[in-house]
């Protein structure tokens, strides 16, 4: 009964015209009559084959490649190819599918750019703590372009999943943890990539991975996934919603499964949700051999089975398994699939490509003369560099002692220092690590007459069995020994003024299948931050990874961290501006930072208990734990600065407001230290009774604005009773009049507060 009800629900946010990528209704015209004549002229063989994608060229992220491509694309059994890219090389392809097939369906080409293509932006999970969607969406666009020149049309990005849980390795390639603010990051990112009219410079969107992948159990990657309906409904699918809305115009199915059925085959999922009440018309794909991965899950006993199962459900398009290739005919002609089906998924395929211009211009991507001028030009590592830096958290600044001076010596120690291959990061695709700026590379650039004494101080970690998983050479390691490493380490520490020490996680812990039960820094080099402290230098903690970690031990001793993610290309450039006050750092956290592993899952909007813990140590019989408080170690929302903002109490225009009136809500931030610098100035509310329990905070807003020192600005927001809607208790999604707080601050634990009434 739920399930049919949830059918008939909405999330409350205007459809985008299905085909907004279209000029007019006339070209929607030119578009259905094309497709229907090539259609009217293919066999059941030949639409199948558009439903086939493989995988061919330089990178592979599963365990099969797909054989015979060549002699597939001229049958006519493929449709589209993924990790081919130049535009040679996909030259070479598309002449097959032109000029050796019956009908001459040109391919479409894909790829994983998920933050940036040559030119590689910072994660996705730095790129939102940013909080800045002109950026975010420039970033995308610069990846279109890039993309675009090297032979690609379609990408796999933007990763819009709500994640919760660090300990899940592809929590590096989304928005965090928040579904609002996901939201608007999923519709930045759509429209860079795609624009208004899929020009030569934009490509096609796959939004990833639906749905529910982040709130895979115990942050396992591939894991299972179990959650209410209104969980799901209210903070989990949001941002897909407002990527649909936004345009995208393919969307990517995930490996778990939902309410026990795999989201590949899950026809609630595809069909009635996506299709029916959003009104998605474009195509979806699966995930790597997601098809087939369906027998493991217990779906059918053959691919016969879960193709069948995939095709029921609305998957178009088969990422290398091959299932539908294998059994479609067969089932179609078992009366056990109906050629409506086939016919379904076939035309959304050619749609995309009609979109794309590919049957006006199947080489309209391969230009190498247009990839020359374009990859990695200047301008755009110019904005990779201010993408880094506005991605950069300031977590810890004791005494100020951040910036750094540009005059005595420096201490540069540790595994990520002079490291190049993981300033790019996990899911670099195509990026050329050889070309990063490593941090030492960046200081020396800036830093004129200090003296920096370099060492390395550890390996990333010391660990035989991750070392033996991981590879030696892909960690970076050398030989030799860790208390040698440790002493040189100490020894550049004692003859310096400052020690800045860069520590984290090596590109391959973060991202597809780098899953970690503890988040820690590793133990070699925990026993090198804790040698460089017994030196009383001043200690400054530069941080690289792709997740939260706990770092209770870090906060405690070291004098200044600055968490700088993996910040991609120009990581170097923006870190030693950063250090040495050239930019001053505005960064938000956008994903809660336990203290203890055993704390997880933790995030801002979180619900009470009938006991919920008020900090009294002793009171031992409230949701608490014996060891350790409720309270994260940074916030949601949280960043520090070079310098400081105070804000005023709240105004509000009045006390209460009907359904259609607008509460006015206001306060004065004023920068009140020595440096310009930018202040993200956040909304929150919460209803204090509803028909079913309501989080103690919700984001619904956020203004980032610049101040000089010693300047002051009123900061304004309205909130309608719009944006006090959830689903209530008979999954409705509305408003209910009561009592609320709205909140404003720098984060989401410091903050001011104020009431008001909702009114019928």
């Amino acid at each position: 009964m739920i399930r049919r009800l949830l059918c008939l629900l909405i999330l409350i946010t205007p459809i985008t015209n299905i085909f907004a990528q279209t000029s007019s209704t006339s070209e929607k015209k030119k578009m259905d009559a094309f497709v229907a004549s090539l259609m009217s002229k293919m066999t059941l063989d030949e639409k199948i084959g558009q439903l086939n994608l493989v995988s061919v060229g330089f990178d592979v992220t599963g365990p099969i490649v797909s054989k015979n491509v060549n002699q597939n694309i001229e049958k006519g059994n493929v449709g589209g190819v993924f990790n081919t890219y130049t535009p040679v090389a996909v030259r070479k392809l598309q002449e097959i599918a032109v000029n050796h097939t019956r009908l001459k369906i040109p391919l479409i080409f894909g790829y994983d750019v998920i933050h940036g293509h040559k030119t590689i932006f910072p994660i996705p999970l730095g790129l939102a703590s940013s909080w800045d969607m002109n950026m975010i969406k420039g970033t995308a666009a610069i990846a279109a372009q890039e993309a675009s020149a090297d032979g690609l049309n379609w990408v796999f990005s933007p990763m819009v999943d709500i994640a919760r849980d660090p300990r899940w390795g592809r929590i590096a390639e989304g928005a965090g943890e928040d579904p609002w603010l996901g939201s608007q990051i999923a519709k930045a990112m759509i429209q860079g990539y795609q624009g208004s009219d899929y020009s030569v410079t934009k490509v096609m969107a796959c939004v990833k991975h639906f749905a529910l992948y982040g709130a895979a159990e115990a942050g396992r990657d591939y894991n299972t996934v179990d959650m209410s309906d209104r969980r799901m409904m209210q903070d989990y699918l949001p941002p897909y919603k407002a990527a649909v809305d936004a345009g995208a115009g393919s969307i990517m199915s995930s490996f778990n499964e939902i309410n026990g059925v795999p989201a590949t085959g899950n026809k609630w999922l595809m069909t009635d949700l996506l299709r029916k009440q959003w009104g998605f018309k474009g195509f979806v794909a699966t995930d790597y051999t997601a098809i087939n991965e369906m027998i493991p899950h217990g779906m059918g006993k053959d691919g016969y089975d879960v193709a069948k199962v995939a095709i029921d459900a609305g998957i178009d398009m088969d990422m290398v398994s091959e299932a539908y290739l294998d059994n479609l005919k067969k089932l179609v002609k078992d009366g056990k699939v109906p050629m409506s089906e086939i016919d379904a998924s076939c035309r959304r395929v050619l749609e995309a490509k009609y979109k794309l211009g590919l049957f006006t211009d199947p080489y309209r991507y391969c230009n190498e003369q247009r990839a020359q001028v374009t990859i990695m030009k200047p301008a755009f590592l110019d904005a990779a560099t201010e993408a880094a830096k506005r991605t950069i958290v300031l977590l810890k600044n004791s005494n100020n002692v951040l910036p750094l001076k540009s005059v005595g010596s420096i201490a540069l120690v540790g595994p990520l220092a002079d490291d190049h291959r993981d300033m790019i990061g996990p899911w670099s695709g195509a990026g050329d690590w050889k070309q990063s700026v490593s941090v030492l590379d960046g200081i020396k650039k800036l830093a004129g007459n200090v003296q920096i004494n370099y060492a390395r101080g550890s390996n990333i970690t010391n660990d035989d069995w991750l070392i033996k998983r991981l590879g030696a050479g892909e960690l970076g390691n050398e030989n030799t020994s860790a208390q040698q490493m440790i002493d040189d380490a100490v020894a550049a520490a004692k003859k310096s003024d400052v020690v800045v020490a860069v520590v984290g996680e090596s590109y391959t812990m973060s991202g597809e299948a780098a899953s970690r039960s503890e988040i820690g820094l590793f133990g070699a080099q925990e026993d090198l931050l804790k040698a460089l402290k017994a030196t009383g230098k001043p200690l400054v903690v530069v941080l690289m990874n792709g997740r939260p970690l706990t770092l209770k031990w870090e906060n405690d001793n070291a004098d200044a961290m600055l968490e700088t993610w993996f910040a991609g290309t120009e990581a170097g450039t923006a870190i030693a501006d950063v250090l040495f006050g050239a930019y001053n750092p505005s960064a938000k956290l956008t994903i809660t930072f336990p203290q203890d592993v055993g704390q997880i899952p933790i995030y801002y909007s979180h619900k009470n208990t009938g006991r919920p813990y008020a900090g009294d140590f002793i009171d031992r019989y409230k949701s608490r734990y014996l060891d350790i408080s409720n309270d994260p170690l940074y916030p949601f929302g949280y960043g520090l600065s070079y310098t400081t903002f105070s804000y005023s109490d709240i105004k509000l225009n009045n006390s209460s407001i009907k359904p259609g009136q607008l509460l006015h809500v206001s306060a004065t931030v004023s920068n009140t230290g020595k440096y310009d610098g930018e202040e993200t100035v956040q909304l929150y509310t919460r209803q204090m009774v509803g028909s079913v329990t309501r989080p103690v905070k919700e984001l619904k807003g956020f203004k980032k604005i610049f101040l000089k020192a010693g300047e002051s600005q009123d900061v304004d927001f309205t909130i309608s009773s719009n944006d006090l809607s959830f689903y209530d208790i008979n999954m409705k999604y509305t408003y209910e009049p009561g009592d609320f707080k709205v909140f404003l601050g720098t984060n989401s634990q410091d903050v001011k507060e104020a009431d008001f009434k909702l009114t019928k």
